[in-house]
């Protein structure tokens, strides 16, 4: 059974940093492409980064970019999302989510993904 496990959210204040874990099971790393969503109430979804299932390959979207990583350790089956310079508008429940791909490719579409975890709250306030 496949199950995706998020932790690592909570409050912060603007410039600061935190890393959200996505812990998976019933599946490796290795064989799917895993990828953090965002959304905050009122809008849609958002693809904030991914990575394949080879490790090779990553994305992020732009308004993340130099401030975010991505990173898998393929021993503990779990990936994580380190957040800096983190801004009010990253204020969001976050998601993680796996989808079958190429090894070389991951998406930031939520539609390619099939597994979801339940999120885990990121606010950003002073």
């Amino acid at each position: 059974q496949v199950q995706l496990v998020e932790s690592g959210g909570g409050l912060v204040q603007p410039g600061g940093s935190l890393r959200l874990s996505c812990a998976a099971s019933g599946f490796t790393l290795d064989s799917y492409a895993i990828g953090w969503f965002r959304q905050a109430p009122g809008k849609e979804r958002e693809g904030v980064s991914c990575i394949s299932s080879s490790g090779g390959v990553t994305n992020y979207a732009d308004s993340v970019k130099g401030r975010f990583a991505i990173s898998r350790d393929i021993g503990m089956n779990t990936v994580y999302l380190q957040m800096d310079s983190l801004k009010p508008e990253d204020t969001a429940r976050y998601y993680c989510a796996a989808a079958p791909a190429p090894y070389y490719r991951c998406y930031t579409i939520p539609e390619k993904y099939n597994y979801w975890g339940q999120g885990t709250q990121v606010t950003v306030s002073s």
